[in-house]
């Protein structure tokens, strides 16, 4: 009712608060008074509420802002993945993703910058104004990025977040509005914001002069005004063109590509653009008219994993996972094709699905590339994901290619040959990767750099034992739009499963420290693995179902419905309470799977005694076996620290889990404090091994 209603234009907004700064003389030690600003919140008042006011102003000025080209009158895209975010509130043009009060503040501003800009061209502009009148359309920008519908308030920093801090258009049912004619907030902190970029920009092309400007500034010194020296800048040119069409460089003249490409159907970026494109059009435009001649941004072209480009065509995102996997070789191509023979690329890459990773990779290999090294970097503030209900990336791979030298007519390698090679790769670098601090699904995603060096060297490869043909109902979907089945083919999901299963026996062999005389299970192996990689009750289905491969276990018939649930396109595992009730705990005994007997232990611990616990295990005879032993160690130390321990307040599933955790790690204590080691997690918590809990 809520979305019919907001899109027949009825869902209005309401002021909620004001927040201000309130002066404050404090004294320093020494006696001295100090002013101090302190953020503050009060209710609206009826004076703050101008609604009226603006929406009669907006009204009253449409038609002639619409005249002089000053309003985006466009229509929000027919080709979108985000309708879940606007359109299905009622928002159909780019303008309605702003109040009356933000079009008025955005609005003016475009008609200021467009008088300037006249005033300007009654001479022919110079290449220096040009590029003023470029930078200041940017600081617009800025502006809008944190000043519309979308735009929500940082309750922790307590501060403004833009527009695209989810990459996407996500309705936020409470939002904020920046004052923009504030002295030192709105349009004197977005052009501060302009000018820090800028120097930081020539701070790249000019070593001979200091451009910070917080230093100039304490120390009164104008960088840009410096004497001449005899630095002579680099040549640089810059140019907006297709990176599979790159007709204006000569083969085999580049000597470095530095690229960071699109991730599949992870940003929509052209989509995000249309928001700013719009308003640059009457800005910038008239600048750079060369470069914003179509009404909305390519969405043809772009290198996107985009099934809305397949609406209504069976199977849409197989057919655009196919589209950007061609693109991305013909990017490549292009790439080798520039590229001296001594050359190098580097790539940036971070995405959790592997089938992302397989399309990079094939493209690589098939435009001529080899992979020499890979270095994963933390590229995100670190934090205990174990906080989070989500999986996350943290790390970005950098991934370094070279031209491949061709073997003598190109021989064929076989993968049955190449395989323990890759094994062995991963095996050598995945204990480096942690001791760096990569952890989690991050270790996994640091692994496939190795592995697809091995892959890339040996390249091209194939079976020499033909693989059975997958059923259909099983296949993915790129499967049954490709090419008909190729029982000798080798692709680079072979290397990134040999991967996953190699770091699949190095981190159970860690779990378990090495101690327990057998492995887990393979259903006990799924449920410690999925927590020790996503450190979430909550993590994409595709992801769940390669690492049930790398276990061997059948994710639909072994793992949902006995340890997790399907939702949507994730898979939501559950705590032992979970489990009992819904009735998919197995036999206490551990003779289905010895997860069952942990899970058994931790639900009576929590609903009874630990002693109840400690008498269930010894009725079912698992008090004394090793394989016991190896899984309660194995699922201390990868599920979530719970608040007794680690002092940290959890919430929803994480929180269910965590109360798993401290009813087997206090059974732990009283029963198999000899045979099962302190969870080496909770060194990070400084607890004592006989501290009260």
């Amino acid at each position: 009712e809520v979305k019919r209603q907001a899109q027949r234009g009825q869902m209005d907004d309401q002021l909620f608060a004001v927040v201000y700064k309130r002066q404050v003389i404090t004294r320093t030690k020494t006696g001295k008074p100090r002013i101090k600003w302190v953020r503050e919140y009060r209710p609206p008042r009826t004076e703050d509420n101008n609604k009226a006011a603006m929406r009669a102003i907006v009204e009253e000025r449409t038609a002639q802002w619409e005249a002089l080209d000053l309003l985006p009158t466009e229509q929000i895209g027919a080709v979108s993945n985000y309708d879940r975010g606007h359109k299905m509130y009622g928002m159909t043009h780019w303008r309605d993703l702003f109040t009356d009060r933000q079009l008025l503040g955005h609005v003016t501003a475009v008609g200021i910058y467009n008088e300037l800009l006249s005033a300007a061209e009654q001479e022919p502009l110079s290449d220096t104004k040009k590029a003023a009148f470029g930078y200041l359309a940017l600081t617009l920008d800025k502006m809008l990025d944190y000043n519309s519908k979308i735009s929500a308030w940082h309750g922790g920093r307590e501060v403004l977040e833009h527009t695209f801090r989810d990459h996407a258009f996500v309705l936020k049912w409470s939002f904020a509005e920046m004052a923009v004619l504030v002295d030192d907030v709105g349009y004197d902190w977005a052009i501060r914001q302009t000018e820090k970029a800028i120097r930081e920009l020539v701070g790249l092309a000019r070593s001979d002069i200091d451009v910070d400007a917080e230093y100039n500034a304490k120390h009164q010194v104008d960088a840009f005004s410096a004497k001449p020296t005899a630095f002579v800048p680099p040549a640089v040119t810059v140019t907006c063109k297709s990176a599979d069409a790159l007709d204006h460089i000569a083969d085999g003249t580049v000597d470095l590509i530095v690229m960071d490409p699109p991730y599949g159907a992870n940003v929509m970026y052209a989509e995000l653009s249309d928001f700013f494109y719009v308003w640059l059009k009457r800005t910038a435009g008239r600048v750079f008219p060369e470069l914003f001649r179509r009404t909305l941004t390519d969405k043809e072209r772009e290198a996107v994993a985009n099934p809305a480009r397949f609406e209504g065509q069976k199977g849409a995102l197989a057919l655009a996972t196919r589209d950007y996997r061609e693109r991305m070789a013909a990017i490549f191509a292009e790439c080798r094709r520039v590229l001296k023979p001594e050359g190098i690329m580097t790539l940036m890459f971070t995405h959790k699905a592997t089938g992302a990773w397989d399309a990079l990779t094939t493209g690589l290999v098939e435009a001529g590339f080899m992979i020499n090294a890979s270095w994963p970097i933390n590229t995100e503030a670190e934090s205990s994901l174990h906080i989070r209900e989500k999986s996350a990336a943290n790390s970005t791979i950098f991934l370094v290619c070279r031209p491949r030298e061709e073997r003598a007519h190109e021989a064929v390698m076989y993968w049955e040959d190449v395989e323990p090679w890759v094994a062995r790769a991963v095996r050598g670098r995945v204990e480096e990767f942690k001791k760096a601090g990569i952890v989690g699904v991050d270790l996994y995603l640091a692994s496939f750099g190795p592995a697809l060096q091995e892959f890339s060297r040996n390249w091209p490869l194939k079976r020499g034992q033909p693989r059975v043909e997958p059923k259909a109902k099983r296949r993915k979907q790129a499967d049954i739009f490709d090419a008909p089945f190729d029982p000798y083919a080798v692709t680079p999901d072979d290397a990134l499963d040999a991967a996953r299963r190699e770091v699949k026996r190095w981190r159970l062999e860690q779990l378990t420290h090495r101690k327990a005389p057998t492995e887990l299970d393979p259903l006990t192996a799924f449920f410690v693995l999925a927590w020790d990689a996503f450190r979430a009750p909550v993590f994409p289905y595709d992801e769940a179902l390669r690492l049930a491969r790398a276990v061997g276990v059948d994710l639909d018939k072994d793992v949902v419905g006995r340890l997790a649930n399907k939702k949507a396109s994730d898979l939501q595992m559950w705590d032992s309470a979970q489990r009992a009730a819904k009735g998919a705990l197995g036999p206490a005994d551990g003779s289905r799977a010895m997860i069952d007997a942990v899970h058994h232990a931790a639900y009576i611990a929590r609903t009874r005694t630990i002693e109840a616990a400690r008498e269930l295990l010894e009725r079912a005879h698992v008090d004394r076996e090793p394989a016991f032993f190896a899984a309660l160690e194995a699922v201390l130390e990868v599920l979530p620290v719970s608040k007794s321990f680690s002092g940290i307040d959890l919430t929803g599933a994480l929180q269910e889990s965590a109360s798993d955790f401290e009813a087997l790690e206090k059974l732990r204590r009283l029963a198999f404090q000899d045979d099962v080691d302190k969870p080496e997690q909770l060194g990070l918590f400084d607890q004592p091994e006989d501290s009260a809990a």
